[in-house]
């Protein structure tokens, strides 16, 4: 039997170490043999508590969270299965390089693998999916608070460097589960680190001076989640070459008026024309952050094979699926923006992108006049956007933001899950982000992701919070339309159409949502426009699968036409 004066210590121990190493939320679903440090998080001063019902949303809600904020976040859960439905977020977090300290009690030793209930082999019950980690000792009349102190700096160093990810903390516990609510905390020695953002080298910043005067380059920057420093733009302006932004790159918004013709938002339309792919061969390519979502930009980079490659990833694992980088930098991309550059004079390959660019978007402009299909009826929600953040669903809905979202000096971040792309806990994940950075919220999806993660709005009741949902209803999933195994009817539809005919009128008012359905633009912006009377509001969007592929490849057509006559 553990002492209840043991227990405390021990797990006032646990949270004051955590918050000291910059720990500051924590996300915990109920159970029982988590209760004592459950406990603890709510008494600790500096961290707060988010509450969760269902773990697996729950994961997600963390992943959310330290994806906006860059800070790990603590999540906490019971024995058993609960801890198994943390997994589709820790691979996410594992892929995408998001750090969460991830903490689930267990019964002790002796009830392991014995028929005791609520007990399942926790131990490394993540695997290879998680960075590190730990099976702590139980609570003792003579704990050794050091020794947990240093296992937890561990823990939050691992997941706070590169590359970020998850790290598990088991933490066995026997009854009594109670603490002593009274007593003080004395500190079990903890330790202080301190870090530094790692630079260029002598020999690449040698390296990259030299291959900064060539004309032919492309600078490509992936997934961001905070905005570029001042520096950035500077250095683009200068460097003269275009800048190719992924849509998570966080450059298509809070985009200075200077950079609008070196930002080149429309790649992934322009490279799915081959003359215009043949006239752009790069002779030098560097790369910031994850490969972007465009596959029209992965597969021209793998038939261009350019000279010179560079990727910058802090960590020694380099992101290059096409097996086409020619250089790793490891080390942050900071380093870079800091290179003093000459402003190049006119540079004529630059300027194919940026007038190519223009024109896409003047051809998209005439076509939103003309059509109308879902990724129209995004074009205009994303143009209503200000002053918040927009979370992305994948499959059909991250591509329409690469096709449809323009660049902008508006203040709006995107966010989504793109470490294992999956389309599961986005819901939650969008509460995450909106909790982090406690300003208004979108939410863009589709209707089998939503389904995926519908129980995540129960966040909404644990919470304040400030989210709008925008659901694109297409009856099934949208993307596989676009994929070759359309073209065979063939049990098409059962096996990746998958119509369900569900509506979620009547989930919003299970969840005491305000509630909108539209069809056309005018009830779009209309229901954008609606002043918001609760803390979330669905717009359900409904499309039609067959005219949206149409209407997307008429689109391409026609700029492919215009293009051709340049």
């Amino acid at each position: 039997m553990t002492s209840r004066k043991a227990l405390t210590e021990y797990v006032s121990a646990f949270t004051h170490s955590l918050v000291g190493l910059g720990v500051l939320d924590a996300v915990i679903s109920p159970g029982s043999r988590s209760t004592p440090l459950a406990y603890a998080c709510m008494m600790q001063e500096g961290l707060t508590v988010y509450r969760q019902i269902d773990e697996r949303s729950a994961a997600y809600f963390a992943l959310g969270m330290a994806k906006a904020s860059g800070r790990p976040v603590m999540l906490l859960c019971t024995s058993g299965t609960a801890a198994a439905n943390y997994f589709p977020a820790i691979v996410e977090a594992y892929y995408a390089r998001v750090p969460l300290i991830v903490v689930t009690a267990d019964r002790p030793h002796e009830l392991r693998e014995v028929g005791a209930p609520q007990a399942i082999n926790q131990v490394n019950l993540f695997g290879t999916h998680v960075k590190w980690a730990t099976d702590l000792p139980m609570p003792e009349t003579d704990n050794q608070l050091a020794f947990l102190s240093r296992h937890l700096h561990r823990s939050v160093q691992s997941a706070s460097s590169e590359p970020k990810g998850p790290v598990h903390v088991n933490v066995p516990f026997r009854e009594p589960l109670r603490i002593d609510f009274e007593q003080t905390y004395e500190s079990g020695g903890e330790i202080a680190h301190f870090g530094g953002d790692m630079s260029l080298s002598p020999e690449s910043r040698e390296f990259f001076q030299r291959l900064m005067k060539k004309k032919k380059g492309l600078l490509i920057v992936g997934e961001m989640t905070k905005p570029m420093p001042p520096e950035f733009w500077d250095f683009i302006n200068k460097l003269n070459w275009p800048v190719l932004a992924d849509p998570l790159s966080n450059l298509r918004g809070n985009m200075p008026s200077e950079a609008k013709d070196l930002i080149i938002d429309s790649y992934d339309a322009l490279l799915k024309n081959e003359a215009f792919k043949e006239e752009v061969v790069p002779e030098a390519v560097i790369r910031v952050g994850p490969q972007p979502v465009s596959k029209p930009l992965t597969l021209f980079l793998a038939a261009a094979k350019p000279e010179v490659y560079v990727v910058f990833d802090e960590s020694p694992m380099l992101r290059d699926a096409q097996s086409v980088a020619t250089h790793h930098i490891q080390a942050s991309a900071n380093g870079l923006w800091q290179l003093p550059l000459e402003m190049k004079k006119k540079n004529p390959y630059q300027e194919k992108w940026t007038v190519a660019s223009a024109l896409y978007w003047e051809v998209v402009s005439r076509h939103c006049q003309e059509e109308l299909d879902e990724g129209i009826l995004a074009k205009i929600f994303f143009d209503r956007l200000d002053a918040c953040d927009l979370i992305v669903g994948s499959s059909m809905p991250i591509r329409d933001v690469d096709t449809f979202f323009k660049s902008t000096e508006r203040d709006v971040m995107i966010y989504a899950n793109r470490g294992a792309n999956g389309i599961d806990g986005v819901v939650s994940t969008a509460f995450g982000v909106q909790a982090a950075k406690q300003r208004p919220a979108y939410l863009f999806i589709g209707d089998l992701s939503f389904l995926h993660d519908m129980n995540g709005l129960i966040a909404s009741k644990m919470q304040a919070t400030d989210l709008t949902i925008v659901i694109m209803n297409n009856d099934g999933g949208g993307i596989f339309s676009y994929l070759p195994q359309s073209q065979e009817e063939r049990y098409f539809e059962d096996l990746f159409g998958t119509p369900t005919g569900l509506t979620f009128g009547d989930v919003a008012k299970m969840y005491d949502t305000q509630y909108v359905a539209v069809e056309t633009v005018e009830q779009l912006a209309e229901a954008l426009d609606q002043p918001k009377d609760k803390a979330v509001k669905i717009i359900e969007v409904f499309t039609d699968r067959q005219k949206n592929v149409i209407t997307h490849r008429k689109l391409w057509t026609r700029f492919g036409e215009e293009l051709a006559k340049q």
